[in-house]
């Protein structure tokens, strides 16, 4: 993945508002990160469900607005190699797995804006640094798997609670 640091700065959608105002608020909710995929719903099983059948292509395309990653790097990061995302936008359908995953990395990214105060661009660069509490590795990369993505949020947990890592 390229340096996240040298992107430009991502524009504020309507989702990425809303949830700057519920972090401020306090009232983000266990499921509220899954606006930034453009559900709407709070339901875990209802977007259980969703997940089953898959997102649709245009989720994808949402989170990659909302959060302000290259196309690329959001693949990647989803595990979708360039054909087969190629595919998805013809079929206008992630598979389930993928719709998985990019819920998983829009929760993650949700925790990073709620640990800088809903400022995407600060997020993205958090998200892009090696950080030391995770061994050096970058958040982004650890959150390829669901392993990673846990120690990730558990670090936005300890930051917040002002615990030195």
């Amino acid at each position: 993945m390229q340096a996240l640091a040298d992107r430009r700065p991502a524009t504020t959608s309507a989702e990425i508002h809303e949830y700057r105002e519920a972090i401020k608020a306090g009232r983000t909710g266990p499921y509220g990160w899954v606006s930034l995929v453009g559900l709407r719903t709070q339901d875990p099983l209802e977007i259980s469900q969703r997940v089953a059948k898959g997102l649709s292509f245009a989720a994808f395309e949402r989170f990659q607005r909302n959060s302000g990653l290259s196309l690329r790097d959001l693949a990647e990061a989803v595990v979708i190699a360039p054909s087969t995302l190629h595919r998805r936008r013809q079929e206008r359908r992630l598979e389930p797995q993928e719709s998985d995953r990019l819920l998983r990395l829009s929760r993650v990214f949700g925790r990073a804006l709620e640990l800088c105060e809903g400022e995407v661009d600060a997020a993205r660069q958090w998200l892009g640094a090696p950080q030391r509490a995770l061994a050096g590795q970058r958040p982004l990369v650890l959150a390829m798997t669901d392993v990673g993505a846990r120690e990730v949020e558990a670090l936005v947990d300890r930051l917040e609670q002002g615990v030195l890592t």
